[in-house]
């Protein structure tokens, strides 16, 4: 497989390490475990790369500050962007102050699972405690996200080395609240607004990843906040702007390759 003169191969992590050299450029796409306690295997032996001189992009500290709603809101928060307020629930502990209605979700969470809406502090009570056997809950608990009202729709925005390379307008199914495209939402391409872009390419910064899907929730005319930050972005051809195409600007973006500069060989690392 070749883009522009590039070969490019896909790679476990453990052959990443036996077949990447320095000045080689790997973009690790680990996602949330299917168990949704944590990252997929790999985030070692991406620091084990990096320490070799390989350019990694999407770092094992990025990618776990992505992936950790929790570690998210604190970025997010530190840089001044719109985020949710949102409070971690340990198993056991005391419930903290919380301004209802709240969304519960897992720290490590992905495609929509496991994520429970709570008008007050029975039915969080409630939520919590069919969770209690789940693994990841009893792990690392759970985060309670204020309520954005719902209108229907989200921005997602795709960043490549702080350029916006796609966009798309995702809507929810009917009746359902949430834009997760595996809960049935529909993906249509999109222009976003000027400040729709600054914002993600803000929060592409705060996160520290490479390539990175900024999910934005609409919170009135012309305005939005951070919803979420996807360190294994699944972006389609949908998201290309125009006649365009995402997936080889984003590549170019990522290889650093220019008129001036041989592109090194690329590489995806999968777990």
């Amino acid at each position: 497989m070749a883009w522009a003169g590039t070969p490019i191969e896909v790679l476990s992590p453990q052959q990443a390490l036996l077949t990447l050299e320095a000045r080689d450029v790997a973009l690790a796409r680990l996602g949330v475990g299917e168990d949704l306690a944590g990252v997929e295997d790999g985030l070692s032996p991406l620091e084990r790369l990096a320490e070799a001189g390989v350019r990694v992009r999407n770092p094992p500290a990025a990618l776990l500050r992505a992936h950790d709603k929790l570690l998210t809101a604190r970025a997010l928060r530190a840089a001044g962007l719109p985020h949710p307020r949102t409070k971690l629930i340990e198993r056991g502990a005391e419930l903290p102050d919380l301004d209802f209605p709240v969304v519960l979700k897992p720290r490590f969470g992905s495609w929509g699972r496991d994520v429970a809406l709570c008008q007050d502090r029975d039915e969080l009570a409630q939520a919590l405690h069919g969770l209690d056997a789940r693994p990841w809950f009893r792990a690392g608990g759970a985060i309670a996200q204020e309520l954005i009202p719902p209108l229907g729709y989200d921005l997602r925005l795709i960043v490549a080395a702080g350029t916006v390379v796609g966009a798309g307008r995702r809507t929810a199914a009917p009746g359902e609240r949430r834009t997760n495209v595996a809960l049935g939402a529909t993906v249509a391409p999109v222009s976003p607004a000027p400040v729709a872009v600054r914002l993600a390419l803000e929060a592409a910064a705060a996160s520290g990843l490479d390539l990175v899907g900024v999910d934005l929730l609409p919170t009135g005319p012309g305005g939005f906040c951070v919803l979420e930050l996807n360190g294994a972005v699944d972006f389609r051809p949908v998201y290309a702007f125009g006649a365009g195409d995402a997936y080889a600007d984003a590549a170019a973006a990522l290889a650093g390759i220019s008129a001036s500069r041989e592109p090194a060989r690329l590489a995806g690392v999968h777990a």
